[in-house]
């Protein structure tokens, strides 16, 4: 898996990288698939921002959160890929029970 993390306008320093990576291995646990990941941080006057685009086989999964703490912006990021990674997981595997459910009986 490759990950990118840049700043705009913020310099991302070893603390934020670690943050970062350590709360991508809790949403990379429940799905093995994950090419890369690129991570965008940015500050505009007192608001910080994150954006988090998600490689995945068949998808790409994009958030984006804000607030004006960035550990509080990341936290906040991190719980809606979790969500959505979820729900992408749930949908690849509805269909493969699916093919399973409509296969003639021997």
């Amino acid at each position: 898996m490759n990950l990118t993390i840049t700043g705009h306008h913020l310099e991302v320093t070893p603390a934020i990288r670690e943050y970062i990576e350590t709360k991508l291995d809790r949403v990379i646990r429940h799905f093995d698939h994950v090419t890369s990941v690129s991570v965008i941080l940015s500050v505009e006057k007192l608001r910080q921002k994150a954006e988090v685009t998600l490689h995945v086989r068949g998808k790409d999964i994009f958030v984006e959160a804000e607030s004006e703490d960035m550990y509080a912006t990341l936290d906040n990021l991190i719980d809606k890929l979790d969500r959505q990674v979820l729900k992408h997981k749930e949908k690849t595997g509805d269909h493969s029970r699916e093919a399973l459910k409509h296969q003639p009986a021997e």
